[in-house]
């Protein structure tokens, strides 16, 4: 899913730079150059995974731009920008809530990196906020809406049989499950089509698993299968 960033910068050739710059590696940019154009788009359209905002801004500072918006949305991410490295200025960024305070010059890679880890907390946040929501190694498993969402926020969508099987694989998590186990317990029935059924299910579970790097569905030779995640062996 594209990420859509709003970003306040007076700064003519820098705005640009830092806007192709991050279209080209997959966002989706909004850039203002005047905290009353932002404001006003941001009243109509409040869907922006994260602001970067320049503190120094001709007529409003970012500051203030920032504490206009969290009373439209506390939980809305933000980074500030700016050209002077100040303890005060750092502090009153910090009290606002501040994801990350940017120090002009900066590396625009370092800035792509920052704001990865900023989108990857944020989604974890709301995620975890919801008690549907159950967090599997490094997999969000949304049990509402059968979604799994990975740490580079790639989504995929389990089918209902999908869903529960993986949910009583991870209840037993490094634990052997024999496939009578799993069939008997899970579905009430331990019969020739629905242990061929069983292995379809495996196969698309682990297919829609391949992005993480911790979860494993292992076979054990003539029993069953375990669930793993390699980090908390």
């Amino acid at each position: 899913m594209i990420k859509n960033i709003l970003y306040l910068e007076d700064e003519n050739d820098l705005g640009n730079v830092v806007k192709q710059y991050l279209e080209l590696v997959g966002f989706k940019v909004s850039l203002f150059k005047t905290a009353e154009s932002a404001y006003k788009t941001y009243l109509k359209d409040q869907d922006f995974d994260l602001l970067i905002v320049d503190i120094y801004l001709p007529g409003c500072n970012g500051f203030d731009f920032i504490s206009k918006i969290l009373k439209l949305n506390r939980d809305q991410p933000f980074v500030f920008l700016t050209a002077r490295n100040e303890k005060p200025d750092r502090l009153t960024g910090l009290k606002l809530g501040a994801d990350d305070y940017i120090t002009k010059p900066f590396d625009i890679d370092e800035l792509v990196l920052r704001i990865n880890n900023i989108l990857k907390r944020s989604t974890e946040k709301n995620h975890l906020d919801n008690p549907n929501c159950l967090k599997i190694g490094d997999v969000i498993f949304n049990q509402d809406l059968l979604k799994l969402t990975f740490a580079n926020n790639k989504e995929v969508f389990l089918t209902i049989r999908e869903g529960e099987l993986l949910l009583y694989l991870y209840r037993f998590s490094n634990r052997v499950l024999s496939r009578e186990e799993i069939l008997t317990n899970l579905w009430g029935e331990n019969d020739y089509f629905m242990g061929r059924s069983l292995d379809v299910f495996i196969s698309r579970l682990r297919k829609a698993l391949s992005p993480s790097k911790r979860i494993q569905i292992n076979n054990v030779y003539g029993v069953g299968f375990v669930f793993q995640d390699m980090d908390s062996k």
